[in-house]
């Protein structure tokens, strides 16, 4: 297995990186920290995407994406390939896309401690608590 010491960067999301978007939101490690946790399909995830495609990046380390982060009405959603996580990999693309989205927010499950971890070392605090009927 390689190293991965090679420089993290930000691109814009193209059709390249549809399906590596669909799949990494779709890993069962990675689903886990979603509020939303239904397989998307590919015929779902093509007709997202031709809607809010221009709203996302990928993170690269050489020619390989490790994650995304996009923002959507002022939410970020953001998803860190397992093996890359614990890298730096998810606060590198937080904070890039929140230079260009400062009143940006994240809506993370109240048990999802990486991620709330993550996006309070990134300079974010609680807010809300958002309560359902179970």
């Amino acid at each position: 297995m390689k190293k991965h010491t090679q420089e993290k960067r930000i691109v814009k999301n193209s059709k390249q990186f549809w399906e590596f978007i669909r799949c990494l939101r779709n890993d069962s490690q990675v689903k886990k920290g979603f509020i939303e946790q239904k397989h998307i399909t590919k015929k779902e995830h093509k007709h997202f995407m031709k809607r809010y495609s221009d709203c996302f990046y990928v993170c690269l380390i050489g020619d390989e994406p490790v994650g995304y982060v996009g923002v959507i009405d002022k939410d970020i959603r953001v998803a860190t390939h397992p093996k890359f996580q614990g890298k730096g990999v998810g606060r590198f693309m937080i904070e890039n896309i929140s230079l260009n989205f400062p009143d940006s927010f994240a809506k993370i499950k109240i048990d999802n401690n990486a991620s709330l971890n993550l996006f309070k070392s990134c300079g974010f605090r609680e807010k809300y608590y958002i309560l359902e009927r179970v």
